[in-house]
Parts: structure tokens; C-alpha cells; sequence
């Protein structure tokens, strides 16, 4: 079987690994430099079930709607992505009901524990290196309402699988030295043992040359133009070069190819089946066969800067529950990512969204904020592509043969090895481990 892939990101990298392990011939269209580049480029870093909860919570309507206009706002709607976000949207409010809210929390949460499973394994298997820690993640709260939340959510996730420990301020700091300058300013928290942290870039990167070298075919630098169809079935697809592509700046999501020469020529590959696995980019590409995939672009930013010479700096991710960021080690580097700003395809880098990053690492970790040098830290920003119930788009479509793997919003990190593995079995005819229906365009 041939299968095309449009799409060298976390899932469009995990599909092809599991799909030629199956035996069947891969290639992957991309239209960057290299694997990685955009979405999974620079993310939060972590893997973490115990984060399934989908963003439309019970009551978020009133959030979003208190924080328009406010740049330091966790969740900002920007007015101009309104006329991308009325369909889509009365979908991801229709969902935040508390029965829809938990149903969906539950199918992230089925999805996330075989997808770290599965990295695990594939990570044992591949030899891949990306500042990988199992040492879990840490949920820092600063009131009291805030960690009876947190414990709540903690303990309706322990049901299904999820290991917690609800901390105090002294075993907070016991679990994470380094927040020991800001004790005075946290009551608690929770430990959830068994999450993980990584370099998503660094990982696809891997995969993409074990993949290579067990014979996927990536072709960069090439845009998808088309499907090609024998009449109800995919065929095949269409793609061009492009030239002079200039490198991927480090604080751009790659929204458009303006900027890039394109070659005229059009390439046709045959196709017994085809992965649309683009991210927030995939409606755009749905479109053109006439299929409506209810995923939208949620913009999010990181900085990264150097350890240096921090004496004692941290091991374990941390996220404040205040401020709804994170801040995660990775390596000999620490990475300060969240937000989410409903701002359609635009990837400028917002200094005020920017400076909330900032001001959340000040927060965390005054020291080393103080003496960190502003010419050291690296700014981006990306594009998570979130569905309109908060759970990922996977499988088959209306068309015989094309595929959709998109929607996993800020889990795309936490579900690519399950995702591309689910998606694998599905069109090579094999059992998956898990019911797909729960993950069916057909849902909608």
C-alpha cells in the first residue's frame, strides 16, 4: 500500500514510523525545511495526560468574554478572528456543558495514557534523544480555591488512570527546590508522577531520520496543491516545489509561503491513501475536497533561554495554575510556554503576549529572571490546532481513502505516538488498541 502524508510535524512523522512498520510505502509533503518546523518546533515540552481537560470548560464563555482586550489574558479573542470562529465556535461552547466538558475530558484521557505508552516503546525502539525526564509535572497553586480545584479535577482523572499526589507548600518545595524563594506565595499543589517532559522538535527530528532510514520518503520544501480522485477514491496528489525557501525564522509559526518563490510545475504521486496531518492548517486543505473539519487555529507563544549559570535549577516542569503557563527544563535550556489568543493565522510575535511569558518566569523564578539576558532568549509562536469539542479529529472521511490526523490543541505533543499509531492500524486494516469512534469526523 502507498500512503501520502501531507505534513512532517509530531503526527504527521509518528503516522508515517507506524505505517512502514506495517509495510507500507510513506511518503511525507512538507512544505518546510525539515520536520518540525512549525507547531512542533517549539512547544511547552510536556507530556502530560493529567492536562486532558479540554480548554471549553464549564463556564469559559464568561472568561472569554471578561478578558477581550486584555493582552495579559490567559485566553484572548481577538475581534478579528470572530467571522473564522462563529460556526466552530458555538460548537466549542455547545461542548463546555459539564456532560460534554467530562465525556471529552475522558476520550483525552483514553488517548493521552496509550499515546505515552506508546512513546515510551517507540523511544526504547528508535534510540531517540530529546532531553527526555519521566520525572513527572508540577501544578503550583497560589489560594486555596485554586488547589481544591485542581484536586478535584486530580482526583476525577485518578478514576480513569491518571497518578497524582496532592502536595502542601512544604512538599512542594521538597518535590521542586528551586521554588523555594516563591514558598511564601504558593499553598500547594499537585504532583502528577507520571508525566513526562521532552524536546517535541528534537523527537520528530529523530523519528524523521529513523523513519528515513527505514525507507519513508520525505520530500521538503514541496506545498500540497490537490488530491487527485478515480472517481469517490483518492488516487493520488498533486505538490510543487518551492524555491528559495527561505530558513524558518525562530519566532514564526510558517503561517502563509508569501514570502517564497514557487516553481509552476506541478508533481502528481500516486496514492492508495492520504493523511491530511497539516495541524490548524488542515480545514484549509480539507476545503478544496469540500469537507468541513471543525478545527481553528489557537495561536500560542514559548521564549527559551540558557541555564547558564543557575546553581540549582529546576528538574521538573512546573505550571501555575494562576497564570496558565508553564515553565519546563529541557536539557541545558528552559523553556516558558502558554497562552492561547484566538488571533486566526496571524504569527506576528506579540511583545505584550511575550511579556506575559516574561512575567510568569519572574514569578516562578525571580533569581534567575533577573539576571537572565534579554539577548539570550529565543521568542515563538505557533498554531495549536484545537477542535471544537477539545479532542482530536482521527481516521477516515467521507472521501474513500483520505484520512484526517489534526485537532489535538495542546496535547499534540502528549498524543502524536498514539495518534499515528491508532491511524496506522485503521488504514492498514488492523485491530487498534483503542475504539476510534470516540475520534470520528463523523462525531460532528
Amino acid at each position: 500500500m502507498r500512503v501520502i502524508i501531507i505534513g512532517a510535524g509530531l503526527a504527521g512523522t509518528a503516522t508515517a514510523w507506524y505505517l512502514r512498520q506495517g509495510g507500507a510505502t510513506v511518503t511525507v509533503i512538507e512544505r518546510g525545511e525539515a520536520a518540525a518546523m512549525e507547531t512542533s518546533f517549539a512547544n511547552a515540552g510536556m507530556l502530560t495526560p493529567s492536562m486532558a481537560d479540554p480548554w471549553n470548560a464549564p463556564g469559559t464563555w464568561r472568561n472569554l468574554l471578561r478578558w477581550i482586550g486584555r493582552e495579559d489574558a490567559p485566553m484572548l479573542l481577538r475581534p478579528s478572528a470572530l467571522p473564522g470562529l462563529l460556526g466552530w465556535g458555538l460548537q466549542f461552547l455547545r461542548h463546555s456543558r459539564t456532560v460534554s466538558f467530562h465525556r471529552n475530558t475522558l476520550k483525552n484521557v483514553r488517548l493521552a495514557l496509550y499515546s505515552l505508552k506508546e512513546l515510551q516503546r517507540l523511544r526504547d525502539v528508535a534510540a531517540i534523544e530529546y532531553d527526555a525526564a519521566s520525572v513527572g509535572t508540577l501544578r503550583a497553586c497560589r489560594d486555596q480555591t485554586s488547589l481544591d480545584r485542581a484536586a478535584a479535577l486530580a482526583a476525577f482523572l485518578a478514576d480513569h488512570g491518571v497518578a497524582y499526589r496532592v502536595l502542601d507548600r512544604a512538599g512542594l518545595v521538597a518535590t521542586e527546590p528551586a521554588l523555594a524563594p516563591i514558598a511564601g506565595d504558593l499553598v500547594g499543589g499537585i504532583h502528577y508522577c507520571e508525566d513526562e517532559s521532552g524536546d517535541a522538535h528534537l523527537f520528530t527530528r529523530g523519528l524523521a531520520q529513523r523513519a528515513t532510514e527505514c525507507g519513508v520518503e520525505f520530500l521538503y520544501r514541496s506545498e500540497f496543491t490537490g488530491v487527485r480522485l478515480n472517481g469517490s477514491r483518492v488516487s493520488g496528489v498533486e505538490h510543487r516545489l518551492l524555491e528559495n525557501r527561505s530558513s524558518l525564522r525562530s519566532g514564526s509559526a510558517a503561517g502563509t509561503n508569501a514570502d517564497h518563490k514557487e516553481n509552476a510545475k506541478t508533481n502528481t504521486l500516486d496514492a492508495d491513501a492520504v493523511v491530511l496531518a497539516a495541524g490548524s492548517f488542515t480545514p484549509v486543505v480539507a476545503r478544496q475536497l469540500g469537507l468541513r473539519v471543525p478545527v481553528r487555529p489557537v495561536k500560542g507563544y514559548s521564549i527559551t533561554a540558557p541555564v547558564g549559570d543557575w546553581a540549582y535549577p529546576p528538574r521538573i516542569p512546573v505550571s501555575d495554575d494562576h497564570l496558565h503557563a508553564a515553565v519546563t527544563p529541557l536539557g541545558d535550556r528552559i523553556r516558558v510556554a502558554g497562552t492561547a489568543e484566538f488571533t486566526a493565522y496571524d504569527d506576528t510575535l506579540t511583545p505584550s503576549r511575550l511579556s506575559n511569558l516574561m512575567n510568569l518566569l519572574r514569578a516562578v523564578y525571580p533569581d534567575y529572571a533577573a539576571r537572565l539576558d534579554p539577548a539570550t532568549i529565543t521568542p515563538w509562536c505557533g498554531f495549536r490546532p484545537v477542535s471544537a469539542d477539545g479532542v482530536p479529529i482521527l481516521g477516515s472521511t467521507g472521501i474513500e481513502g483520505l484520512y484526517l490526523n489534526t485537532g489535538q490543541g495542546p496535547l499534540g505533543w502528549t498524543m502524536a505516538a498514539g495518534c499515528g499509531h491508532l491511524l496506522a492500524d485503521l488504514i492498514l486494516n488492523q485491530a487498534p488498541a483503542l475504539d476510534t469512534a470516540d475520534y470520528a469526523l463523523a462525531r460532528f
